[in-house]
């Protein structure tokens, strides 16, 4: 395991954790109490920043409870923290129910997991693709 730092812009808010060892993401707390409108978005700091090594990415989801209990999702979904980015991760929440929902400070809001990728590789541009047997099928082409 390797540690990635990271920074409270409040003491007092919680420390990103993951609810079991063997988790993939760490649960991010609300740094605010917010009220989330139905059918509306807002934009929730957690008071978090990181320090993510060259080569890897947050990736920012959905907490699956807070989506099936009150249809809270994220827009955005999923989010990206490139590893240069220093300030507060902020999550855009969206509620899909028809109930208005209250997030009180230290609410776990979104889940962060960390990911390699590449840096190897950039876009050419060319007058053709070669083929393959999907072709340009997308979209529900495949059927049921």
């Amino acid at each position: 395991m390797s540690p990635i730092n990271f920074h409270k812009s409040d003491e007092s808010i919680n420390t990103p954790m993951k609810a079991h060892q063997t988790d993939a993401g760490f649960d991010l707390p609300s740094a605010e109490d917010v009220t989330v409108y139905p059918g509306k978005r807002c934009i929730v700091d957690t008071g978090i920043s990181l320090e993510t090594p060259i080569g890897y990415f947050a990736m920012i989801t959905p907490r699956s409870g807070l989506a099936a209990k009150h249809g809270i999702t994220i827009v955005n979904a999923p989010g990206v923290i490139d590893s240069h980015y220093r300030g507060n991760i902020k999550i855009i929440l969206l509620n899909t129910s028809e109930d208005t929902f209250k997030i009180k400070k230290n609410d776990r809001i979104a889940q962060m997991i960390f990911m390699e990728h590449v840096n190897f590789v950039y876009l050419e541009e060319v007058e053709t693709l070669n083929t393959t047997d999907r072709g340009d099928g997308g979209l529900g082409s495949s059927g049921k």
